[in-house]
């Protein structure tokens, strides 16, 4: 038990894996009790057993694994992490659960796996499963293929994907194992039950007596559809559903739709696998098809018979196999085989379906033709032929084939064309059968219906009962208008016979299939009372409303939006109610009529009607005129009456008073009575006689639109127009124009006869009468207004004068929209008129172009032309498609008959000249404006290829490939693309062109569809391999168009394609579908129509949401939240009818009276709750590229609320000028409605912002116009901005900054200026820093300098997040390509920096150098010196007063002291700073802003601010320039004002090296004297500790000043210069003195301190300058200290990289190379005493990084042997004195393979090791190399070489030290034999050399005080030989040594001990007797250098009282006489005194 007590304690999830299998079963049940206690899905608990569920399932121990199962069962239920596990779980469950013997193993197994399903793991799930049917055990597969079968029987087909299943259900039914056997056929009964008969196919090949048992099975199966009884999670809604209807006792009503929900149709065809069969096809098949033999083309026929089989073929390109078939079934002459090819064709059709498509044209006539035989099998094949067919393809596209055929005089082709018909129209529903098929097809059918043989008059009748059946009465009746009773019953009578494809409910449930997908969600209209049709109407989708549907010359139209035609809304005659009370009257005679009038008329009034006195005939017609007023419409006989009127006189009536009269009657009778045509065409003949009449024109004209409101204006038109037109009055014939004319606009303009307007107005065009002309014209207008440009393709013949006035008229239209019409509708159910006007409108937006007259060009395609487009010279194959265009030209438009061109054109798409490519787009382009909607059927053998062109390499082929593709797709729609396989195989190529170009079309045209084919889906997987493209642009392209695909298609599906890809690429796709999901679009809905009369006389009525089914559109005015994706308001649409032209039949004075009250309403809290709902997500948040539909609709459903009605419609209102007026009326408003703007402040600026993204102009001016007024109002309010507002308004404000108007951009600037105001600049900081990453580069320049303008205004404070960031993200663009934005970005930083001084260079961070120079000339042009940011702004800016300090001297200490930390900085800003301060005017205690004081700030400020004063310096320099009398040596006094040093030492430290940068070499050399003094003081020495990087940093800024500066500068005594270089290198050699502190130099400083003293050494305009000998050989010793007593490892670092950067620059000079390497050297031979303080894994690194940049080849390319050699010396040093340890030292190199560093120093450890005892031969040639005792022979090869070098000028020095050091070690070495040989000279130089060297190597420990500067430190004299050292970097170049030397030394002696030199003086200056080049004495004359230095601070009074001679005299050696002008003196007492009086008054 001890164990026992051990697990016992151990938390659950361990347990849970212990060895032991009780402590797991015990953990398992503790676990399944956790499991079911936590109720928070999202506790992190579930996550630690993430990993363990796999192994509860799959315990070892059989009775831990049973508990473990309840466990993971529980876990799956109800852990939100569980679905991560499904994989390994599933995988787990299969192998190691469903083999156990328990039985309730197994079933928990099972469990598991259902609950995996039901956590919407279903895929994953049944893949596991499917996989577990390929395991060897057979128990493993029973229960896999039972739980396959029980997921399926509870979740469903829908859920569970039967496709997989069903391929592998053959192969379980060969099983063996008997139980596997009948587990499959429980599951093939369990899939029958959902698919029923799709399943045969599939299993048509197993056991016969398997498939017989499967059959009585089968027969068992209940036929009640199946339903879903477990729900996923997301189904939780169903779920509910189905438990409620569970307990109202099972299948309740709603059964229907359950099924449809439930029961997805499966198809059998779906189910199986394509076969390949082109290749299968004989290989002589072409040649046998041909064959002159019958057997033989049977045989080959045979062949694909066999292959057609199969019930799914590959798709492919069939078209040469469909080619010869075609040929057998028109040419053959033997019926048998005409029958074979037939069967074939059906068979391709059958087992390709929608991918026959494309051949569908090419072979439905030519079956259609050959029904002329009579043979009942070939008809009955020929049958099934084209019934197969028909079903890949649509009726629209075969329908002129069809229609073509019609005519044929053989009885049995019309009889079998109309069956064909009938049969087609059952595979219809209304939607597809729109108006404009049915109005040809039935027309063609009732010349049938009238044909001399009895069959062809029966098969007409099936087809119009079928039309009938389909498309209901309502759309089928205008057609059958002339139908006798007798043929109209009989039609009828087959309608009731029908059966359709799609269920029985004519309209209904065919509608609810196929109606959704095409006309999206539509009203639906109320069918007229008692109608048969009203269960119709109310299932059919009403026709979408478009306005001017017309205009955009329909063409786009048909076939989708003129699907909707037919579908509902009256036909033509609709507008006379109940379309079945069309009113039809016999003519009566005369008799009768008179008899009618009479008993309804007066008798007087019949008796007077012919009286010979007008009196009495106006009295009689007063008296008609009150009879008709008073009779009822149903009493009233019309024709009688208009009968009496029409009697003698009749029409020819002379008095002009009784013709009014009797016109007014004719309207009044119209009016009021049941008018019918036929009393119509007894008064028209008479009225159109009368328009033209001055007097009674009018009436007659009111006559006229009388009757057209009674007869419809259609058929009123074109009697009136006919019959103007066959008088010869010409003022009839204009005033019969202009009241059609006007009658258009009333009527609107549907059904007209345009055709037979068309020819008269031709006629009328053609008049010689103006008047009629201009009438003409006139009506084209008007037409043009319904018609669109289509309508001008009809006059383009006419004459150009009578051209160009039409176009003009057209011009005027342009632009307007048709007025709504307000005739023809009055008496009818409100909706009906409406609607049939419409769709009449759409259909003659169909018409029009139907209308043209076509010509047809297949004739002239002929085999010749079509053989040229193929000919193999490309010259012929031009001259073919030469003659194409030109016929196409000619025809201009054309049938769709153009025979072989299409297969002829496709060859050119891909021909290899490029040009022929461009030629042949370009015809396709023609083809499809010549053709027209006609050439969809050519969509996918010629479209598609297209497609394939935008593959092209060629940038211009691509693009005339995208026009010509854009062309047909106007023409045809995007559903023939989109349908098929064809598009997804393009995108499937891996061809980037293609892809970017095909993606990038279907970005384009995507978001226009309503709604999309399913084939879409197919193109999803290679839309994401595009995602993840090698290609940057497909990417892109990819994924711009991932939101239009989901769009359509959906997240769920999209997400679920992701299943097939690589789990990598999955997660990377479902974020970008994710990230798509945020942007997607809303599907366009149908545009919602505005109602056309305003209802109960409110307000203009609301606009429908399409969805709503409006019954009584007086009850449903929307409410105010309309359901924003399906109502799109029609003011936005641009297709819906424009909202601002409403024609109200009700005066506008309500609308007035609105106008008076606010327009701004206040809803308190209304605000507040915005940005609640916004903030929980409840509505979009504002926030997109551009705006979309649904955004508007939020903010119109947000403004509702509490802006005025009418000015919101002006607001949300399509056409420009009422946005324009809205703002006027806004700013009218802004004082008096203060609080109402500010209320709805938000609504405002977010509609302002969708102005910002209209193109016009005017309203963009008046918008900013608006908000210039609207900030400074919000501004004197003192109101802030939330960040709601500024978030939602800013970032569109700022887009406008880029406008390309000068005056928009300065106007959005000055907005953001104000803005400020009533926002925190800082928090506008960061919208605008966002506007600079814009791709516009007019608006990052803006963007940026209004950034520079903040930071102005505001100072740094605003710059968001950080200072830093801000400045960093700035100065990238610095490097922008555009100029303007460099320099903008370049004022930005010079405006920062003038504000905020050199800080900006420690925030920039690193730039280019390119950039940091160009920054720098900038600053340096600017020239405008940092001043400390004004302070008054602190008072004005509330935002700043935090980090202005009022007292600015604290400010300066500050800053200051941050200064120490920020070399890098200092350094770029000084080294700019310099640049630009070559203004020499400038006095002297000028300094950087740091450390600047506003003395006149600090005076002014009366002690207002207490602060304490921090401790100044006080500079008191008198006591520097007290002379010295007495020459004795002694220590002086230390300054006093270092005596308060470390009270504040740091800041004055500071403020002094600051100063040593100063471009005023006065201030410099001051400064430079007091850091001196410091460092002569030990005790004060330290506190330069911490500042020495600082100190090095200011003089070399200073030292490039010079160089590049002062040197140049001619106005400059040079002497001052001499001066400034002493004191430079004065105080740096006292520094470099001082071990501890020239330790602190740094690598990066050294560098830069070496570069410029080397720059300085080799500057030859030094060496021009009378002392300029001498500052040299002073920088050579400073360097040699600078060598020796910095930090080892930094120097040879700072060196290493000095010399590689050397070597790369190109510019540098080889001789500044060979310094850094003479420097490497003396390095290299200190190394033995200071190897051990080198930190030497650093320096390894650094010759690693310099040998990556310089592989040995590259070095030995160099010029010079010296690189190599360095490099070789170092190395052999390093190896030398650390032996095989080196090897340790790389550890800082993290690619040791980069360099040959590893691989050189074992070669040389290896070469070491060889020869202990000799020398490497390589390395010979370094400095100190020789350790190991060598043979006399080596030791004489080796000193030959070392005096080879003494010998030798350049190496003569080196030579030396390598003789002195082989001395040293050999001290028995004999250098006599060499030094025989040689000259006495040579010898006792050699000696003397050796000499020099020894006292300088041992007497080092004394040589600081030998170069001391000051006389001070010189009190302990010492011995005068240690002072003869010279420096080793001399040139010796072995000659004889001059006088000059020694007198040189003795002027030092003398100085040191303070004697003058004067009297030397008068000889020539030494420079002149040092010009022998001689062993130097730099040392020395350092020495001097110095005492000089202090002379100057003993006395300054003295100098200044000085003459100039004395003055130069003094200047003599090296020039250091530092008087300083007056003016520096004055300035400083004058500087001491201000301070002084500051202190006093601080007090």
């Amino acid at each position: 038990m001890g164990d026992d007590s051990e697990w016992m304690k151990l938390p659950i999830d361990q347990k849970c894996e212990h060895k032991l299998w009780k402590a797991r079963l015990n953990g398992y049940e503790e676990a399944l009790k956790l499991f079911q206690k936590i109720d928070d899905e999202k506790n992190p608990e579930w996550s630690k057993y993430l990993g363990l569920i796999k192994k509860f399932v799959t315990d070892s121990n059989a009775v831990a694994q049973l508990k473990g199962l309840e466990a993971a069962l529980a876990y799956v239920e109800n852990a939100h992490v569980a679905g991560k596990t499904t994989g390994e779980v599933a995988s787990g469950v299969v192998n190691k659960v469903f083999n156990q013997p328990k039985a309730r193993a197994k079933e928990l197994g099972e469990d598991i796996c259902l609950m995996y399903i039901e956590i919407e793991k279903g895929e994953a799930i049944q893949e596991e499963l499917l996989k577990g049917l390929d395991n060897k055990n057979p128990k493993i597969i029973v229960a896999c293929i039972e739980t396959l079968r029980k997921a399926l029987s509870e979740f469903g087909s829908k859920i569970i994907s039967l496709k997989p299943i069903i391929k592998v259900l053959p192969k379980l039914f060969e099983s063996r194992e008997k139980a596997v056997r009948d587990e499959a056929k429980l599951l093939a009964v369990e899939i029958y039950r959902w698919i029923r008969d799709a399943l045969r196919p599939p299993l048509q090949n197993i056991n016969s007596v398997q498939l017989k048992e499967l059959e009585e099975e089968w027969i068992k199966v209940s036929s009640a559809a199946p339903k879903q009884t477990r729900f996923l999670r997301s189904q939780q809604e169903l779920k509910a559903k189905f438990e409620q209807q569970q307990a109202l006792g099972g299948d309740a009503d709603g059964g229907d739709d359950d099924e449809e929900e439930v029961v997805p149709q499966v198809d059998a065809y779906e189910l199986l696998e394509a076969v390949e069969i082109l290749s299968k096809l004989p290989k002589d098949f072409y040649e046998k098809i041909e064959a002159k033999k019958w057997q033989e083309r049977k045989e080959a026929l045979e062949a694909v018979e066999l292959l057609v089989k199969n019930p799914k073929l590959e798709s492919g390109d069939y078209a040469d196999l469909v080619k010869a078939l075609k040929k057998v079934v028109g040419k053959d002459t033997n019926v048998m085989l005409v029958a074979l090819a037939a069967k074939c064709l059906a068979g391709l059709a059958t087992g390709l379906r929608k991918k026959f498509g494309q051949y569908a044209g090419h072979v439905v006539p030519t079956i259609l033709e050959k029904f002329k035989e009579k043979k009942p099998q070939v008809v009955q094949a020929l049958q099934e032929a084209i019934d197969a067919i028909f079903l890949t393809t649509t009726l629209q596209n075969i329908s002129e084939d069809i229609l073509a055929v019609m005519d044929n005089k053989n009885p049995t082709i019309k009889q079998q064309t109309s069956l064909f018909i009938a049969r087609s129209f059952r595979h219809c529903t209304p939607s597809t059968l729109p108006k404009s098929l049915l109005k040809p097809f039935c027309a063609a059918l009732l010349k049938h219906i009238n044909d001399s043989a009895p069959e062809v008059r029966d098969a007409g009748f099936e087809a119009l009962g079928t039309a009938l059946k389909v498309a209901g009465e309502k759309a089928v009746n205008p057609f059958l208008a002339d139908v006798d009773k007798l043929k109209l019953d009989r039609i009828k009578e087959c309608a009731e016979k029908v059966e359709l494809v799609y269920g029985k409910k004519a309209g209904g449930a065919a509608e609810k299939k196929e109606g959704k997908p095409i006309t999206g969600k539509t009203t639906a209209l109320p069918g007229p009372a008692g109608d048969k049709e009203t269960k119709d109407a109310a299932t059919k989708p009403g026709p979408v409303k478009k306005a001017s549907a017309v205009k955009a010359g329909a063409p786009l139209k048909k076939g989708k939006p003129a699907a909707a035609a037919g579908t509902g809304g009256a036909g033509p005659k609709g507008k006379k109610g109940p379309e079945t009370k069309e009113i039809f009257e016999s003519e009566l005679s005369i008799e009768v009529c008179e008899e009618k009038a009479a008993a309804v008329l007066p008798a007087s009034c019949i008796q007077q009607l012919d009286s010979g006195n007008w009196k009495e005939r106006l009295a009689c017609m007063e008296e008609f005129q009150k009879a008709v007023e008073l009779m009822e419409r149903s009493e009233m006989p019309c024709q009688a009456l208009v009968r009496m009127l029409a009697k003698k006189p009749g029409w020819k009536e002379t008095n002009f008073q009784v013709m009014q009269m009797k016109l007014h009657i004719v309207a009044l009778i119209a009016q009021k009575g049941n008018f019918s045509k036929t009393s119509a065409q007894v008064v028209l003949d008479g009225l159109v006689d009368k328009v033209g009449d001055v007097k009674c024109g009018t009436n007659a004209k009111e006559a006229m639109t009388a009757i057209a409101e009674a007869c419809q204006l259609p058929w009123t038109a074109e009697q009136v127009v006919a019959m103007a037109f066959s008088q010869k009055n010409p003022k009839n014939q204009s005033e019969t124009l202009n009241w059609l004319s006007n009658a258009i606009k009333e009527f609107g303009f549907s059904g007209l006869n345009v055709k037979a307007f068309i020819s008269n107005v031709k006629t009328a065009l053609a008049a010689t009468n103006p008047a009629v002309r201009t009438s003409a014209i006139t009506l084209l207008g008007v037409m043009y207004l319904y018609v669109g440009p289509s309508l001008r393709m009809f006059f383009e013949d006419e004459k150009p004068a009578l051209l160009s006035q039409i176009d003009a008229e057209f011009e005027k239209m342009q632009g307007q929209t048709a007025p709504a019409p307000t005739r023809g509708i009055s008496r009818h159910s409100v909706g009906g008129g409406d609607d049939g006007e419409e769709e009449e409108q759409e259909e003659v937006g169909n018409d029009v172009v139907d209308l043209l007259p076509r010509a047809d060009i297949g004739d002239k395609i002929t085999a010749e032309l079509v053989s040229k487009i193929g000919d193999k010279n490309w010259k012929i194959r031009k001259e073919g498609l030469d003659e194409v265009t030109s016929i196409i030209n000619e025809a201009k438009f054309i049938q769709p008959n153009i025979g072989e061109l299409p297969a002829a054109l496709k060859g050119r798409l891909n021909d290899s000249n490029k040009i022929l490519v461009q030629q042949t787009l370009s015809i396709l382009q023609q083809l499809a404006t010549a053709m027209g909607p006609n050439i969809k059927q050519y969509v996918k053998n010629l479209g598609i290829p297209v497609i394939t062109v935008l593959g092209d390499s060629k940038n211009n082929v691509r693009a005339a490939a995208l026009a010509t593709v854009n062309a047909w797709a106007e023409q045809t729609g995007m559903k023939e693309w989109l349908e098929g396989e064809d598009l997804s195989e393009e995108l499937k190529k891996e061809n980037p062109f293609l892809r970017q170009e095909l993606l990038g079309w279907l970005a384009d045209k995507l978001p226009a569809l309503r709604s999309v084919p399913s084939d879409l889906l197919l193109c999803v997987p290679h839309l994401y391999s595009c995602l993840e493209d090698r290609n940057g642009d497909v990417r892109k392209k990819a994924q711009d168009a991932l939101p239009f695909f989901m769009m359509h298609l959906g997240f769920e599906k999209m997400a679920k394609a992701t299943g097939k890809l690589k789990p990598t690429s999955k997660d990377q796709v479902l974020a970008m579908l994710e990230k798509a999901k945020a942007n997607m679009p809303a599907k366009p809905a149908p545009p919602a129509k505005a109602s056309s009369r305003v209802v109960g006389g409110a307000a203009p009525a609301k606009f429908q949401p399409a969805s709503a089914f409006a019954d009584d559109l007086g009850s449903n005015t929307i409410e105010s939240k309309p359901d924003l994706k399906k109502a799109k308001a029609g003011g936005l649409s641009s297709k819906a009818k424009v909202q601002g032209k409403k024609v109200l039949s009700k005066p506008n004075l309500k609308e007035d009276d609105d106008k008076s009250g606010p327009i701004f309403i206040i809803v308190p809290n209304g605000k507040e709750q915005r940005m609640r709902e916004e903030k929980a997500l409840k509505v979009l948040k504002w926030n997109f590229t551009t705006p979309r539909d649904e955004y508007i609709e939020q903010l119109k459903t947000q403004m509702s609320t509490c802006v005025a009605k009418w000015l919101q419609d002006e607001m949300f209102h399509a056409d420009f000028q009422h946005h324009n007026k809205a703002l006027t009326v806004m700013v009218e408003h802004l004082e008096s409605e203060k609080d109402g703007v500010i209320s709805c402040l938000d609504l405002i600026l977010k509609w302002l912002t969708l102005r910002f993204f209209d193109t016009n102009t005017s309203v963009l001016m008046k918008a900013l116009e608006y908000l210039k007024l609207l900030f400074n109002l919000l501004s004197q309010e003192e109101y802030h901005l939330t960040e709601n507002e500024a978030s939602s308004f800013i970032p569109y404000l700022i887009l406008k900054v880029g406008e390309p108007k000068d005056v928009i951009r300065k106007d959005v600037r000055a907005i953001l200026n104000r803005m400020c105001l009533i926002y925190p600049a800082s928090k506008m900081f960061p919208f605008i820093m966002e506007g600079t990453k814009s791709k516009n580069s007019k608006q990052r320049a803006e963007c940026l300098e209004e950034l520079g303008c903040l930071v102005e205004s505001y100072g740094m404070n605003v710059c968001q997040p950080t200072p830093g960031k801000a400045l960093k993200e700035m100065a990238t663009h610095i490097g922008d390509r555009d100029n303007t934005v460099r320099n903008a970005a370049l004022n930005t930083i010079v405006t920062v920096y003038n504000v905020h001084g050199d800080q900006v260079f420690k925030l920039i961070g690193n730039l280019s150098e390119k950039d940091m120079s160009m920054l720098e000339e900038r600053i340096k042009r600017s020239a405008k010196r940092p001043s400390s940011v004004p302070v008054r702004q602190a008072e004005e800016k509330p935002q700043r007063t935090q980090n202005i300090s009022a007292n600015a001297s604290m400010m300066r200490k500050g800053q200051a002291e941050d200064m120490s930390s920020k070399l890098k900085i200092m350094y770029r800003t000084y080294r700019i700073q310099n640049r630009n301060m070559g203004n020499h005017s400038e006095t002297a205690h000028t300094v950087p802003r740091e450390f600047q004081l506003d003395l006149d700030e600090i005076e002014n400020d009366n002690g207002t601010v207490r602060c304490e004063m921090p401790a100044l310096v006080q500079h008191k320099l008198d006591d520097i320039f007290e002379p010295v009398l007495i020459p004795e040596p002694k220590i002086r006094a230390v300054s006093p004002h270092f005596d308060d040093m470390h009270s504040n030492t740091a800041s004055t430290i500071n403020f002094v090296i600051s100063q040593v940068a100063s471009s005023d070499i006065n201030t410099s050399i001051q400064a430079l004297t007091q850091i001196d003094e410091v460092l002569k003081q030990e005790d004060k020495a330290e506190a330069m500790s911490g500042h020495i990087d600082q100190f090095l940093i200011a003089t070399f800024i200073q030292l490039r000043l010079i160089y590049n500066t002062h040197m140049a500068d001619e106005k400059l005594d040079k002497d001052e210069i001499v001066r400034l270089y002493s004191c430079i290198i004065g105080s740096m050699i006292t520094l470099f003195q001082i071990e501890s502190l020239a330790r602190e130099a740094s690598t990066g400083v050294l560098k830069d301190l070496m570069h410029g003293l080397i720059t300085l050494m080799l500057d030859s305009r030094v060496e021009d300058l009378e002392e300029g000998e001498q500052v040299i050989r002073s920088v050579n010793l400073l360097v040699v200290k600078v060598l020796e007593k910095s930090d080892q490892t930094n120097i040879l670092s700072a060196l290493l990289v000095l010399l590689q950067d050397s070597l790369l620059a190109t510019a540098s000079s080889p001789k500044f190379s060979e310094l850094v390497m003479k420097c490497l050297w003396r390095m290299v031979r200190l190394l033995p005493e200071t190897i051990n303080s080198i930190n030497l894994d650093r320096i390894l690194l650094d010759i690693h990084i310099f040998m990556k940049v310089f592989p040995k080849e590259k070095l030995k390319q160099c010029k010079s042997e010296f690189p190599i050699r360095t490099l070789k010396t170092l190395l052999h040093t390093l190896c030398k004195l650390k032996g095989p340890k080196i090897l340790d030292h790389l550890t800082m190199i993290d690619n040791k393979n980069e360099s040959e560093l590893e691989a050189h120093l074992c070669r040389l450890m290896k070469h070491t090791m060889d020869q202990s005892g000799k020398s490497d031969k390589d390395t010979e040639k370094g400095a100190s190399r020789i350790e190991e005792k060598a043979s006399k022979a080596k030791v004489n090869d080796i000193l030959a070489e070392i005096f080879k070098k003494i010998g030798s000028k350049e190496n003569t020095k080196e030579g030396l030290a390598e003789l002195y050091e082989y001395k040293k070690k050999y001290s028995d070495a004999d250098i006599e034999p060499f030094l025989k040989n040689s000259s006495q000279f040579f010898q006792s130089y050699v000696e003397r050399g050796l000499r020099l060297i020894e006292t300088e190597r041992e007497g080092k420990g004394r040589i600081a005080t030998s170069t001391g500067i000051s006389p001070q430190m010189e009190g302990t004299c010492v011995p005068v030989s240690t002072h003869t050292v010279s420096s080793s970097i001399g040139n010796t170049n072995g000659e004889e040594v001059g006088p000059s030397v020694y007198l040189e030394r003795l002027k030092i002696l003398r100085q040191r001990c303070g004697l003058d030199n004067a009297k030397q003086e008068d000889r020539p200056p030494l420079t002149s007797l040092l010009s022998k080049p001689t062993l130097p004495t730099v040392a020395s004359s350092t020495d001097m250098l110095h005492s000089k230095l202090s002379q100057l601070r003993e006395s300054r009074e003295q100098y200044q009282h000085l003459d100039l001679d004395s003055n130069q005299t003094h200047s003599s050696g090296i020039g250091t006489t530092l008087a300083s002008p007056s003016s520096a003196a004055a300035n400083i007492d004058d500087l001491k005194k201000r301070l002084e009086r500051i202190k006093s008054s601080r007090k």
